[in-house]
């Protein structure tokens, strides 16, 4: 699937929501442009230490970045429950993210729809919702491996 291909889907999300998106540090303008696209507007990241250095050009990548984005009303978790903006936690199989983040954005919103999109593995945690798999399969697999969860 193309940058453009994603920027054109159409993600059913409520109007007051929060995008949190997983990119690598060589696709960020790429997940600029789909953050863009979709209404949303950037707000802050954290960044994924995987605790072991992987292949790289400039640099060889140790880090992704989960980027997190709203639109229309949405507030940030409460403040006792906001975590560290470093989350450690050991690379796993390709593209695979931590269980934790899922476990934090369900803790954070409990009573709000999820949708996970291009995950790998796909998960059970979050119901499918109109017609998106929780898989890549059936939609394609997105540039540079983004990531996204719509809550």
């Amino acid at each position: 699937m193309s940058i453009d291909e994603l920027c054109a889907l159409k993600v059913p999300a409520a109007k007051d929501s929060v995008l949190y998106l997983w990119a690598t540090a060589s696709k960020l303008l790429e997940a600029v442009a789909v953050i863009a696209a979709w209404g949303y507007i950037y707000k802050t990241h954290a960044i994924w230490d995987k605790e072991k250095v992987g292949m790289g050009y400039w640099f060889r990548g140790q880090h992704e970045l989960l980027m997190v984005a709203t639109r229309g009303k949405m507030s940030p978790p409460a403040q006792p429950d906001r975590i560290g903006s470093v989350i450690r936690a050991r690379r796993g199989s390709h593209s695979s993210k931590p269980d934790q983040v899922r476990d934090w954005i369900a803790k954070w919103y409990p009573n709000e729809r999820k949708m996970e999109m291009f995950a790998r593995p796909c998960t059970e945690m979050w119901p499918k919702h109109d017609g998106w798999e929780t898989t890549n399969t059936t939609r394609g697999s997105a540039p540079g491996r983004l990531t996204l969860t719509v809550v």
